[in-house]
């Protein structure tokens, strides 16, 4: 029996004051991970468009054909090195779920 697909959903919010331009940083180093992660399914997102109150600044949606492959991204260390040098930098906060897709 193969592992079902999982989906991984991220959101981040943004220290008081970030960059425009460290949020496209963030956002280019993500979207550029399914070149390096062959494991990746599907990859969107993109900062909120600030349409309604009590929203997060960034959604990721992610999703990887089995748990196994969810993992080998979690570890990989491109994803790694973008979780330090782009999103640690500039996040406070983040809410991370996975579930089957």
């Amino acid at each position: 029996m193969t592992d079902p697909a999982i989906r991984h959903i991220v959101l981040f919010r943004f220290a008081e004051g970030t960059a425009t331009a460290s949020v496209a940083a963030l956002h280019d180093a993500l979207m550029g991970l399914p070149s390096t992660i062959p494991e990746i399914a599907s990859y969107q997102g993109g900062p909120d468009l600030d349409l309604g109150p009590e929203t997060w600044d960034y959604a990721l949606v992610a999703e990887f054909r089995s748990v196994a492959d969810y993992r080998t991204y979690a570890e990989h260390p491109e994803h790694v090195r973008v979780i330090e040098d782009h999103v640690k930098p500039i996040v406070i906060d983040v809410i991370r779920v996975q579930h089957e897709a």
